[in-house]
């Protein structure tokens, strides 16, 4: 079975080549040329923080027919750990605003494209 396998991908590798040249024959349907833009997508959010708090407050809320008073300590902890999560959030937007993060934003990639344009013929 995997010599059949073998065999049909050896022939489809075959009818790609050209028989002269025995290269590739390459067919595009867009030119092989680079654009001077790039998707404009935003950036990935990350991962949810603070799952574990979240859960052992309301884990507490239903034990304790979901009075407040009663779950102050998970309250606490949970609240804590939010302020800690939108503090490293504004360090780390502050630090890809700055452009320290490595990698560029959309936009900025585009302007810098633009100033500096590629050829627009195919290589």
């Amino acid at each position: 079975m995997a010599m059949q396998g073998g065999t049909a991908l050896q022939e489809k590798v075959s009818r790609m080549l050209s028989r002269k040249q025995k290269k590739p024959v390459l067919k595009p349907n867009k030119p092989l040329a680079l654009k001077d833009e790039v998707a404009n997508r935003k950036m990935k959010k990350g991962e949810a923080t603070c799952v574990t708090e979240m859960s052992m407050m309301m884990a507490c809320w239903k034990q304790n027919n979901f009075v407040d008073a009663l779950c102050s300590n998970e309250m606490q902890s949970f609240y804590k750990c939010v302020e800690k999560a939108q503090i490293a959030m504004k360090a780390k937007s502050e630090q890809h605003t700055i452009g320290q993060s490595g990698r560029l934003q959309p936009k900025q990639a585009t302007t810098l494209l633009k100033r500096h344009p590629n050829l627009h013929i195919e290589i």
